[in-house]
């Protein structure tokens, strides 16, 4: 997980965790990462400090949030299934943006379960036509299909906004 500070275009500051670099790319490629403040998705990543640690005091860097459990139960409004927010509740902006996120997989992948890591490697492989998909894959499995150069993204599944 990378945490980057990001700004839009018309220059609201904010912060976001994404999987790795090349996941915010294809997310704000996509209008898919948007302003907390005016809803914008012309966003930039924003300069940084870098995280110094002094010989008089050791600073610890924020931990990234954990990836969601197999089967998860469903949560609270303002939660991510699997994560516990330790800030407390999720923004309404970002609860709303993961749900159209959430929206716009569900009609453009296939779900397939349990099946996701088997049928990944079937797509990988060339063994089935290409497609979007998305499903359950356990650490174990999502690890395996990474050092297998197969790219797959852990996303925060929050509930649907019609209900």
């Amino acid at each position: 997980m990378i945490h980057y500070k990001l700004r839009c275009d018309a220059g609201h500051e904010f912060e976001s965790w994404f999987q790795d670099s090349a996941g915010f790319e294809k997310l704000a490629k996509a209008g898919l990462v948007e302003c907390t403040v005016c809803g914008s998705t012309a966003v930039e990543r924003a300069l940084m400090a870098p995280a110094v640690v002094s010989s008089r005091k050791k600073a610890k860097p924020p931990a990234p949030p954990q990836p969601a459990a197999e089967a998860p139960a469903p949560q609270p409004q303002g939660q991510i299934q699997g994560q516990a927010m330790a800030a407390g509740p999720m923004p309404a902006q970002m609860v709303a943006m993961l749900q159209r996120l959430r929206a716009e997989v569900e009609k453009s992948c296939d779900y397939v379960g349990k099946d996701f890591a088997e049928e990944a490697r079937k797509i990988h492989n060339g063994e089935v036509e290409p497609r979007g998909i998305y499903g359950e894959a356990t650490d174990a499995e999502a690890e395996a299909l990474a050092e297998d150069g197969i790219d797959v993204a852990r996303l925060p599944w929050v509930p649907r906004a019609d209900g």
